[in-house]
């Protein structure tokens, strides 16, 4: 794979190049606009509905564990290797960017949450459907199938080939192996029957399994960054600074960082953002369409809040953690710069502790992404396909351990693009219904 690294490359600066970047913060831009600061007004309401939802409806599992089968898709490497990467790249500038793309992301995120149980349906086995593919048929008309048909295709892509397999096996296997001394394939094989166990179950087991495993991981990961950020306590206000800064002058070479200009902090921060929270992408609503729930904007914003968890919280604390500890212009790159940073005052157990937030990180990311990729193979060939994609997608784990991290992280890149493009126009098209959807559901929380 390696030998095709220089063309996938110029495929990614392509897709990744101004008019993606324009388009996905542009989306949620006019949302944010069109929905009044949905994400500043009203996300005391959308918190107090992660575990305050009725859960009346149709749906197949609670709101809560929708919520969590979408957090267990996007709180994964991007936390950790991606915001790593993103800075090595871009600098602390990029942390900026990655802000300001989850910032925007939260209204795209509740529009697609919203739309995902506006238009869902029941497949032929009587369990919810639903989805962008759903939203786009349905929403903007049977005319625009194809377009439907291409965000399914694409969504099959980046659950075998970005973000569902490679990046998370090899971060797993990686850290594993360092941390442990565990050889790679026998990790390969234990997480493969393990995924392989839980899988075959479908969507309750998985939602089972991810609202077991997403409060505790998420918890134990935020005690540990905050642990290093509160030993740095009177250095914040100049790493904000540097952050803030380098997002619009670059950054100077030091150290083991090369330098970084402005687009490259931007690009990188946006990209890395986007992989993280998956916002924009369409992935998530095709988990919030099974939530047992009545109204379709009260799950956009239980949707919305995975943004604010995924990247407001998680991913900035990594980023923090990150500049205050001086890591990021040593000459660690990926896992092992937050590893090095976690080790500054864990010592020896740090590589631990990251290695178990990573592990956890990346399994549950797996897990949710077997379900969007089944959900989409189911739109485009039925219930026949659905164990021959299974079947698949346990291979492609057995198999992503011995694959180099560059090419993986370029390759999911291009896929999360692909998918993208047609998501990003069903919500700019079908934007008017969000807004009225939207003051429907709050002139009926009023009264």
């Amino acid at each position: 794979m390696e030998s095709f690294l220089p063309m996938l490359n110029a495929i990614d600066s392509f897709l990744w190049g101004v008019p993606l970047i324009t388009l996905l913060v542009g989306t949620g831009i006019l949302l944010t606009l069109r929905l009044a600061l949905i994400q500043v007004v009203h996300l005391p309401r959308a918190l107090g509905l992660i575990l305050g939802a009725k859960n009346q409806g149709d749906g197949d599992i609670s709101s809560f564990k929708a919520l969590c089968v979408a957090l267990a898709a996007t709180i994964g490497t991007g936390n950790i290797v991606g915001v790593a990467t993103a800075v090595k790249v871009g600098g602390p500038g990029a942390i900026f960017w990655m802000w300001m793309a989850a910032f925007f992301g939260m209204a795209t995120k509740y529009a697609e949450g919203l739309l995902a149980v506006k238009y869902r349906t029941t497949d032929e086995h009587g369990e919810i459907a639903g989805g962008p593919m759903y939203y786009i048929r349905l929403g903007m008309g049977e005319k625009y199938r194809p377009l439907a048909a291409f965000f399914a295709a694409a969504a099959v892509l980046v659950a075998y080939f970005g973000i569902g397999t490679f990046p998370q096996v090899n971060a797993i296997v990686d850290s594993v192996e360092l941390s442990f001394g565990v050889p790679r394939i026998v990790t390969d094989l234990a997480l493969t029957a393990l995924i392989a166990a839980i899988t075959i179950g479908g969507l309750k087991s998985i939602a089972e399994v991810a609202a077991r495993i997403i409060p505790f991981m998420a918890v134990l990961y935020i005690v540990i960054c905050a642990g290093i950020i509160l030993m740095h306590l009177g250095e914040i206000p100049a790493a904000v600074a540097l952050i803030l800064d380098s997002a619009f002058t670059g950054t100077a070479a030091a150290g083991g960082f090369a330098g970084s200009t402005v687009m490259m902090a931007m690009q990188n921060g946006i990209a890395r953002g986007v992989f993280s929270n998956e916002s924009g992408l369409g992935s998530a609503p095709i988990a919030a369409a099974a939530a047992k729930t009545k109204e379709p904007a009260e799950q956009g914003l239980i949707s919305m809040t995975g943004t604010f968890i995924d990247t407001i919280i998680i991913c900035s604390m990594t980023g923090l953690v990150l500049v205050l500890t001086g890591a990021w212009h040593g000459d660690a790159a990926g896992a092992a710069m937050t590893g090095a940073a976690f080790s500054s005052l864990y010592g020896s157990i740090g590589g631990m502790l990251l290695t178990v937030s990573l592990s956890l990180f990346a399994f549950t990311t797996i897990l949710g992404w077997n379900y969007y990729g089944e959900r989409a193979v189911l739109y485009l060939a039925g219930m026949r396909a659905i164990l021959p994609y299974r079947l698949v997608f346990i291979a492609l784990i057995a198999c992503g351990a011995f694959l180099k991290l560059e090419a993986i992280w370029v390759l999911a890149d291009i896929v999360n693009g692909l998918m993208a493009i047609p998501n990003l126009i069903a919500l700019i098209a079908l934007s008017g219904i969000v807004v009225r959807e939207t003051r429907q559901y709050l002139d009926k929380m009023q009264k």
